[in-house]
């Protein structure tokens, strides 16, 4: 077997080190207490990676998963009003199919933040304790939240990896 034909040249390693990377406090409107890091975000492929700090007593509206969630809990414990019985703490790993529904809270007893890195497919879909319809919450979205953020309050620009803009390209080929 060849070593397969190269489309793309890749010279450097695309990486983010958090250590040395803003992190946005109080970053989503309407809710308090959740800090975030963008790490790459890609809204032509709907997915979205970010360490999240929850802080104790946070409440996220419930919501509906149109893709799939991977989500690592660093430190702390949270957990889904539906499930109770099954907090997430240090070291937990939690997949989430598509067509998840749930509510994510962070007790108020908690002494400190929560700690998290989530890979996101999709959007969340949101909705109030009624089951109205609130919005939804994508990679494009989170985008528009941190460009906004950091506008009105003269902050860092967030340094995240995103792939570039889809565009038309003529390539010749050498068919044989």
């Amino acid at each position: 077997m060849t070593t397969p034909n190269q489309v793309f040249d890749h010279h450097e390693l695309l990486y983010i080190s958090s250590k040395n990377q803003p992190v946005y406090e109080d970053a989503m409107p309407g809710v308090p207490g959740i800090d975030v890091q963008p790490l790459f975000l890609d809204p032509h492929n709907g997915v979205w990676v970010l360490k999240v700090w929850f802080h104790p007593g946070v409440v996220l509206p419930r919501h509906y998963h149109t893709g799939t969630v991977h989500l690592f809990t660093i430190s702390g414990h949270w957990e889904y009003v539906e499930y109770p019985n099954d907090p997430q703490t240090d070291g937990c790993y939690l997949y989430e199919p598509g067509g998840s529904i749930h509510q994510f809270m962070t007790p108020e007893t908690n002494t400190k933040p929560t700690e998290t890195l989530m890979v996101v497919q999709g959007a969340n879909v949101n909705f109030d304790n009624d089951g109205n319809y609130l919005g939804i919450m994508d990679a494009s979205d989170i985008m528009c939240m941190l460009d906004n953020l950091i506008r009105e309050r003269g902050l860092e620009p967030a340094n995240y990896i995103t792939p570039p803009q889809p565009d038309h390209n003529a390539r010749v080929r050498n068919l044989k």
